[in-house]
């Protein structure tokens, strides 16, 4: 969420840095709500201090005995009470809308984010690997012959619908080791602090992270009101919701494997074969809360730690810097990591790295004092994907192929598996 006072104190360099986004000018219509509600404020201070005045002077009027001047100054002191009171309830009212509408704005694009309207303008920063050379035709990951039967998509549709997944077998047991391998990595060697969170939120954790109340759709709400987690960011981000962070504390680099839920929204016709986009997933999150000074450096350090993953599982990959108008919401600067699946013939996106400023800890009212002392500060949040488990398992099968429909696996895989090395042909490891 924005801070009102800096968009008073220069409507027009904000206005500008929502263009940079593709958005129209929102400052006059901030600023008109604003003033109306300070109005409402200063109105209401002007008449509690009348009302203030006059009860002092109704007991004075009644120590003298003047009777008339006593049910006057009475009188008053109920109007004035009443005109407070409605005027603080206006001010509540005007005060919430603006709240409203701030929570709608999306975060605000560094100067160093490249101009941009869509992917088309994302900008490559480096590229680790090279792309295996194949002699026959590479197969999706669905269609590799040791993989097929570990992969039901015919069984999940009958139990759940369409954009789900029944991982079986050996299959299912490199997904289970992917994961167990991410979070041994960013413990061991990134020192992250391994975290297990709740998957249900509640809104104003939702709230706090940015997916309400713009994006309530792409994601799942119970009967109860509770709300499925898109992402461990939710809960990972959220440790510190309404909090004074010791500032010696900082920063906390978490780290946890979740199930997530997605409603998709707007992405019918995309991706429909396979488990590249599914309704219910795993995910390996990385979340670093900061003080201001580090948040930048600490982007760096996040991407680092989800090229890491790639690079020692020997999978292809590049980075690029989102542009403008391809960012998420709460972003100042994203990272993505994309990985090379030969059976697409290009770069998929598995790991989205972005930086938040504080952004998320206004609206999540989470604060540091900083070391020297002084007035608490907004904390700054970072998260990333380190990695996306499926889509993890979805490189390793496509990039380890072989022509007889056996995949060869990661040599970091192989504590995780028994000493397994390949996924043979039939689907077991060995």
């Amino acid at each position: 969420m924005h801070d009102i006072r800096v968009i008073r104190d220069d409507p027009a360099a904000f206005d500008a840095a929502l263009a940079r986004r593709g958005l129209a000018s929102m400052s006059p219509e901030i600023l008109a709500l604003d003033a109306e509600r300070r109005a409402r404020i200063a109105a209401a201070e002007t008449a509690q201090a009348e009302q203030n005045r006059a009860s002092k002077d109704v007991g004075a009027a009644k120590a003298r005995g003047d009777d008339e001047e006593f049910q006057r100054l009475r009188a008053l002191v109920g109007t004035k009470k009443d005109e407070v009171a409605a005027m603080q309830a206006e001010a509540s009212a005007l005060d919430a809308k603006l709240r409203e509408l701030l929570l709608t704005i999306p975060n605000l694009p560094l100067d160093s984010v490249p101009e941009g309207k869509d992917e088309n303008d994302n900008v490559e920063i480096r590229r680790w690997g090279e792309p295996r050379t194949l002699d026959f035709t590479p197969a999706e990951h669905f269609e590799i012959a040791g993989a097929k039967g570990g992969m039901d998509f015919a069984t999940a549709a009958k139990l759940s619908g369409a954009r789900f997944v029944l991982l079986t077998g050996a299959v299912a047991r490199i997904h289970r080791a992917l994961a167990q391998f991410m979070l041994d990595l960013h413990v061991d060697r990134h020192g992250l602090q391994e975290t297990w969170t709740p998957v249900l939120v509640l809104s104003e954790m939702m709230e706090g992270t940015g997916q309400l109340p713009k994006f309530g759709e792409d994601s799942y709400q119970t009967r109860e009101g509770w709300w499925l987690i898109p992402t461990a960011e939710v809960t990972l981000t959220n440790t510190v919701h309404g909090d004074l962070v010791d500032h010696a504390t900082l920063p906390r680099r978490l780290v946890a494997h979740s199930q997530c839920f997605r409603s998709e929204a707007g992405s019918a016709g995309r991706d429909t074969t396979g488990m590249l986009r599914q309704h219910q997933f795993e995910k390996v999150e990385m979340v670093s809360i900061t003080d201001a000074e580090a948040g930048l450096p600490e982007h760096d350090r996040m991407t680092r730690c989800a090229e890491a993953v790639l690079e020692a599982l020997g999978l292809p990959y590049r980075t690029i810097v989102l542009c403008t108008g391809d960012m998420g919401f709460g972003a100042r600067i994203t990272h993505d990591i994309e990985v090379w699946l030969p059976g697409q013939d290009r770069y998929r996106e598995i790991s989205s790295v972005s930086y938040c400023g504080d952004f998320q800890a206004r609206r999540m009212n989470a604060r540091y004092r900083p070391a020297g002392g002084g007035r608490p500060e907004f904390v700054h949040t970072l998260n990333g994907s380190g990695l996306a488990v499926g889509r993890t398992l979805i490189a390793v099968l496509e990039n380890g192929q072989q022509a007889d429909g056996s995949v060869v696996l990661p040599e970091a895989l192989h504590p995780y598996l028994g000493g397994a090395t390949r996924l043979t042909a039939q689907g077991t490891l060995a």
